[in-house]
């Protein structure tokens, strides 16, 4: 069973920057794609950014394109979503997934494996 484990969350001020980190306990996830969503009380959770297994394939929400960049060290097995430029709308938990499967994924039902997520919030 693969648990991922999400660090880098806080309280910022709007136009500052956060980086957030995953990394999966108890196997390495080289061969994984991995996400991040997020989630704000009485919505759904929504992909933020997505990776395949590489690094070589990227997608990003509309809403984050320019300010939010996704990478990976797979030799630290870690992923992350460095966040600049934040915006009080950003406020919500980000959860990282994974999934073993190839290529690169943005749905919920795309993903096996979820952290228990880490608040983000930006104060205006």
């Amino acid at each position: 069973q693969v648990q991922l484990v999400e660090s880098g969350g806080g309280l910022v001020q709007a136009g500052g920057s956060l980086r957030l980190s995953c990394a999966p306990s108890g196997r390495t996830f080289g061969s994984y794609r991995m996400a991040w969503f997020r989630q704000t009380p009485g919505k759904e959770r929504d992909v933020v950014a997505a990776i395949n297994w590489n690094g070589g394939l990227t997608h990003y929400a509309d809403s984050v394109k320019g300010r939010f960049t996704i990478s990976r060290d797979n030799g630290k097995n870690t992923v992350y979503l460095q966040m600049n430029r934040l915006k009080p709308e950003d406020t919500a938990v980000y959860y990282c997934a994974a999934d073993r499967r190839s290529g690169i994924a943005t749905m919920t039902t795309e993903y096996d494996y979820w952290g228990q997520g880490t608040q983000v919030s930006v104060s205006a």
